[in-house]
C-alpha cells in the first residue's frame, strides 16, 4: 500500500506538470490560429490542448487525489492521511478557482498559484511514503 500511496502522490505532482504544458500549448495554438486570421469568439471550438487541460484537471486529478486519500487509510504512513486530505483539498480548491476564474479572470492568478500548492503537497505526501519506517511485523 505504501508503494501505491507514493505512486499516486507522484502521479498527482506529475499531473501538475502536464497541466502546465497543455495549457501553454492550448494558448499558443489559439495565438497561432489568430495569427492566421481565425476569429476567437463564443462559437470557437476548444483545441485539443484545452480539452486535455479540462479532462486532466476535472477528472483525472480529482480521481487520483480521492484514490490517494482512500489508500492513505491502509498505507500506515505517519501523516499520510493528513497529506492525502490536504492534497484532495487543494485539488478541490483548484476546481473551484477554475470556475470562479470564468466570472472573475483575476482569480485565474490564484488558480495558477494553487497548482504549485498541489504539486508541493503531493510531493510531501510522496516523501512521507518514501521516508516512513517500515511497519513492525505482528507475530
Amino acid at each position: 500500500m505504501r508503494a501505491t500511496y507514493r505512486a499516486l502522490a507522484v502521479l498527482i505532482a506529475a499531473s501538475v506538470v502536464v497541466q502546465a504544458a497543455v495549457i501553454a500549448a492550448a494558448w499558443f495554438l489559439v495565438l497561432n490560429d489568430l495569427g492566421t486570421g481565425s476569429i476567437l469568439d463564443e462559437n470557437s471550438e476548444r483545441n485539443w490542448a484545452h480539452v486535455a487541460h479540462g479532462t486532466v484537471g476535472m477528472i483525472v486529478m480529482p480521481l487520483l487525489a480521492l484514490a490517494l486519500l482512500i489508500v492513505s487509510f491502509f498505507a500506515r504512513i505517519p501523516g499520510g492521511v493528513r497529506w492525502a486530505a490536504i492534497t484532495l483539498g487543494v485539488t478541490v480548491l483548484q476546481i473551484v478557482l477554475a470556475f470562479a476564474s470564468f466570472g472573475a479572470p483575476v482569480v485565474g492568478l490564484l488558480h495558477g498559484i494553487n497548482a504549485f500548492a498541489i504539486a508541493g503537497v503531493a510531493g510531501v505526501a510522496a516523501r512521507q511514503a518514501r521516508e516512513a519506517p517500515a511497519p513492525a511485523l505482528v507475530s
